[in-house]
């Protein structure tokens, strides 16, 4: 059959090592099984080279690592978060095996255990935790190989730096985190630079005083739950526009437009050297302008509630976005573009686990990452419990709790 061991963590990411450092401290015996060959792999090979945290460092919350450093306020960059991972896995000595992909997680005929398979060896397991996440495959429109294969195409997590990319334009598709941050980063190097625009919202980084982030994070918008939500689609709405780069600043894309940047509403289809878009631009950016204007009236309303000393701040109304074209197609080569960068998130895939544990949309069936089988648990995906579920601020709640759960089964 394999090693018997008490517990299984599929995945050494943030909510792994978490996990299993909750684990070792109720003296459970366990391993974590990374297919990486080393800690803090998203992070090191997935992120660009001028990459930092999104959020203040004093969100980066390893259990029992928190941050402890002179610059709590600041963000910091991708080296030092690979180099954070490293150390918190051997500070705690945890026991981490990696270059070890899990192929299947199969329930036993006991009901009570499972079976580990990796294609090295296999586990028989009381406990499995699944610590993948979200972000496992790089997603691409299945029309991106119907374009011309004159053009250099990129998934935003195989994007470095713009001297990486061939002389040219650049298209960018996806208005999120990464594709915000990586369009600035393209045009303040000289780039020419198209942006296909989603409805991601904005905030401003900072607001009255303090970062957006910590406002949002006192005012309780972190630890709203999963039936606080509109639908079960809502778990995947894209990531708010902010950088973190040069100190954190604001990233608004009227001003990306005031600065050359062409927008554009969101791809549809594409051949050869043409692409189809719906024109849907003036759309997007009203919605992107309402979630700032939603949340600034959150962060008002804790702060009149609470009477807090907070100076008042009236924020740029800029409308530049507006000016800009609503097209439906695109030559790429009259535009002079060269790149593609498709900054439109990640596919999950938890087909590994041979039982019938996701829902429509392939997300888990669980409450606070228990599942109904016995011993099989998830962890570090946002709206598993809070949104905070998969952020580093909030990831070590969810990986207590699941600890506590494993120590309260029978060894």
């Amino acid at each position: 059959m394999g090693e018997k061991i008490d517990t299984v963590i599929v995945g050494g990411g943030q909510a792994g090592l978490a996990t299993s450092y909750y684990l070792k401290q109720l003296g459970r015996e366990h391993i974590v099984l990374e297919q990486a060959a080393q800690a803090g792999n998203a992070w090191r090979n997935d992120r660009w080279d001028s990459f930092t945290l999104l959020t203040p460092n004093w969100s980066f919350c390893l259990p029992g690592s928190e941050y402890q450093g002179v610059e709590p306020d600041g963000f910091m960059p991708r080296d030092e978060i690979v180099e954070t991972f490293e150390g918190y896995v051997v500070r705690y000595q945890l026991p981490v095996q990696y270059q070890t992909r899990v192929l299947a997680v199969e329930q036993q005929a006991d009901g009570n255990s499972y079976c580990v398979r990796s294609a090295e060896a296999a586990f028989e397991a009381r406990n499995v935790v699944i610590a993948t996440g979200l972000f496992q495959q790089h997603k691409l429109p299945a029309f991106s190989s119907e374009l011309s294969t004159n053009l250099t195409q990129l998934h935003s997590g195989q994007y470095r730096n713009p001297d990486a990319l061939p002389p040219g334009a650049v298209l960018v598709v996806g208005s999120a985190q990464s594709g915000c941050q990586i369009t600035e980063e393209l045009y303040q190097s000289g780039r020419k630079v198209y942006l296909g625009v989603g409805s991601a919202g904005r905030a401003p980084r900072r607001y009255r005083g303090k970062d957006m982030y910590e406002w949002l994070y006192l005012a309780g918008f972190l630890d709203r739950t999963v039936d606080m939500l509109s639908s079960p689609k809502a778990r995947f709405t894209g990531s708010i526009q902010v950088s973190g780069r040069n100190g954190g600043h604001s990233l608004n894309l009227h001003q990306f437009s005031h600065d050359g940047v062409r927008l554009l509403g969101r791809l549809r289809d594409g051949r050869g050297n043409k692409i189809w878009l719906t024109p849907d631009l003036k759309e997007n950016l009203i919605k992107i302008d309402n979630v700032e204007a939603e949340i600034v009236k959150l962060v008002d309303g804790y702060i009149t509630q609470h009477e807090l000393d907070a100076p008042e701040e009236n924020l740029s109304q800029l409308q530049d976005g507006f000016a800009a074209e609503d097209v439906s197609e695109l030559d790429l080569e009259t535009a002079g573009i060269t790149s593609i960068i498709w900054a439109i998130g990640y596919r999950f895939d938890y087909n590994l686990v041979r039982l019938p544990v996701c829902d429509e949309d392939g997300f888990p069936i669980q409450k606070r990452g228990v599942t109904d089988y016995p011993g099989l648990y998830f962890v570090g995906m946002p709206w598993l419990y809070k949104l905070k579920s998969g952020l580093l601020v909030g990831m070590g709640e969810d990986a207590e709790f699941i600890a506590s759960a494993i120590g309260g089964r029978a060894a």
